[in-house]
C-alpha cells in the first residue's frame, strides 16, 4: 500500500491510501477511532486501510508529510562514501545522528522556504525509513520486522547555521526547510530496498544519483544503534543520509533559490517534488 496524510479541499486533515491518481479518504470512516495515520500504526491496524474511504482525485488534496506528527525524526549524517569524501572526513565508525522537528518539514507539492537569515539553502536527497512496530534494543537480524515502509526525504540544510558549531541542529531545524513524502510505500511493495536507486534533481538537472546499497552504515545497523538509545515507536522516521553532490560542495556552489524546483526520486517508491520560496517576515 501507499499511505498518505493530506488536507481535504476544506482544509481539514485526514489520511488514507493512494494509487498515485486517487486518494481514498480512510480518515472519514476511521477518524472516530484513529485521529491520524500515526494512531493507525500504533494500533497495528494498517491493513484495515486497504480499500477504505471514498475516492478523491489526488489533485484535489494537499499532501502533508505522510506522518505529520512523528514522535521522533532521526537524521543520519555522513552515510554515503561519496558525501563523506566530499566533506573531507573519515568514514564514521558509528552513526552520526541529529534530530529534526515536524514543523521543519512540508509535504509533496508544498514549497520549501528559504529563510530570511541565510541564502545558503542546500538540498539533500535521502531515503526515509518509517517504523511500524515499536522496539528497544532491536537486533540487526530483527530490524526488517520493525519497518513499516519507505519514503523520500529532502533534508534541506541552512549551511552557515549548520556550521556555526559542531552541532548540526540549527541548520537542520528551520521551519519548512525540508520535505517528506509523497507517501509511504509499505516494505512488501518496495521489495529489496538496497536494490533501489535514488536521484536528486535541482532545476531539472541531476545533482545526486546513487544506489541505496552504497550506505556506509546499513539500515539494520542504524536501527539497532538508535534503538539501543531510545524506543523506536510506530511512525518514527529515520532519514538515512545523503549521497555526494550536495550544493555546498560543488564548484561552483549551488544553493536553492525561489523559482527552483527539487525532486527526490527513489525507484519503487516515487518522487518527492517541491518548489522554493522566500520566507516572508
Amino acid at each position: 500500500m501507499r499511505l498518505v496524510s493530506f488536507l481535504r479541499a476544506d482544509g481539514t486533515p485526514s489520511y488514507g491510501t493512494t494509487d498515485g491518481t486517487m486518494v481514498r479518504d480512510a480518515g472519514a470512516e476511521m477518524g472516530e477511532r484513529f485521529a491520524d495515520l500515526r494512531a493507525v500504526l500504533t494500533a497495528g491496524k494498517v491493513a484495515d486501510l486497504a480499500g477504505v474511504g471514498a475516492a478523491i482525485p489526488l489533485a484535489e488534496v494537499t499532501l502533508l508529510p505522510p506522518i505529520p506528527n512523528p514522535d521522533k525524526i532521526l537524521c543520519i549524517g555522513l552515510n554515503y562514501m561519496a558525501h563523506i569524501l566530499e566533506t573531507g572526513r573519515a568514514k564514521p565508525e558509528r552513526p552520526s545522528i541529529f534530530t529534526r522537528y515536524p514543523d521543519s518539514l512540508v509535504g509533496h507539492g508544498t514549497p520549501l522556504v528559504r529563510p530570511a537569515a541565510s541564502q545558503k539553502f542546500d538540498y539533500e536527497g535521502e531515503l526515509a525509513v518509517v517504523i511500524g512496530k515499536a522496539g528497544r534494543h532491536i537486533a540487526e537480524a530483527d530490524v526488517w520486522d520493525h519497518i513499516l515502509g519507505y519514503s523520500c526525504f529532502n533534508d534541506g540544510s541552512i549551511r552557515d547555521f549548520q556550521n556555526h558549531t559542531t552541532q548540526f541542529w540549527p541548520g537542520k531545524s528551520f521551519e519548512r526547510s525540508g520535505a517528506f513524502g509523497p507517501w509511504i510505500v509499505t516494505a512488501d511493495e518496495v521489495g529489496d530496498i538496497t536494490a533501489q536507486t535514488m536521484t536528486t534533481r535541482v532545476a531539472g538537472n541531476v545533482e545526486q544519483h546513487t544506489p541505496i546499497s552504497d550506505m556506509a552504515i546499513t539500515i539494520p545497523e542504524l536501527i539497532a544503534y538508535a534503538s539501543t538509545v531510545t524506543t523506536l515507536n510506530p511512525g518514527d522516521v529515520i532519514a538515512t543520509g545523503t549521497p555526494g553532490g550536495v550544493g555546498n560542495h560543488r564548484k561552483p556552489q549551488l544553493f536553492l533559490a525561489p523559482g527552483m524546483g527539487v525532486e527526490v526520486e527513489i525507484t519503487n517508491i516515487g518522487t518527492l517534488s517541491n518548489g522554493v520560496i522566500d520566507e516572508t517576515t
